[in-house]
């Protein structure tokens, strides 16, 4: 009778720390799904930002054409991926690159830079830059914490058997992460 007691205590403890196990997985996932929505969020205000930029520029550097276009295109092309944060990342790798022509290109019109409505965009499309840094690092954060869970044993097993896998960090490419993930901002003297 005692054996039969202890059999039943080892079902009840593995059955407890699956159904803990399998909880603590469902929340890290929909923790790096909400994560992953903050990222979202701010990148949609920075490319909403972007036209307004645009327009002002125009203004006074109406002959840059073919920077600006690039500005739209890439911008389209980063709004228009939905795909993996691997992809995300390159179309932002692309736009962050475009932006940093534009503000390289602004120095070259001291109307520009002193314009009021220029500067006002520059400092909201700052402050939005820091934002998706902090959303980045909470995202990775969380991609993190579930890899880890989906790799240690023996939470591996319970995540293997219903499912889970490992996440996708948000990672900038090679040689252009360390331009890509200063901020676009260009200080003005």
């Amino acid at each position: 009778m005692t054996f039969l007691y202890i059999i039943l205590g080892l079902v009840v403890a593995v059955g407890l720390y699956v159904l803990f196990t399998y909880n603590s997985l469902v929340s890290l996932r929909n923790r790096v799904s909400e994560s992953w929505s903050d990222i979202q969020v701010q990148m949609k205000r920075r490319y909403d930002l972007i036209p307004n930029l645009v327009e002002s520029v125009k203004g006074y550097a109406g002959h840059e054409k073919k920077l600006l276009e690039a500005v739209t295109q890439t911008r389209a092309t980063a709004m228009g991926n939905s795909g993996t944060p691997a992809e995300q990342a390159k179309s932002e790798n692309m736009f962050a690159a475009a932006l940093k022509s534009l503000f390289a290109v602004s120095e070259n019109y001291p109307d520009l830079k002193a314009n009021e409505n220029f500067l006002h965009l520059q400092g909201e499309l700052a402050q939005v830059e820091d934002k998706i840094q902090y959303s980045r690092r909470y995202y990775n954060g969380n991609v993190l914490n579930i890899n880890v869970k989906v790799e240690q044993f023996p939470s591996n097993l319970v995540a293997r058997q219903f499912g889970f896998d490992r996440a996708e960090f948000f990672e900038l490419d090679g040689g252009e992460a360390e331009a890509a993930s200063e901020p676009v901002a260009v200080k003005f003297d």
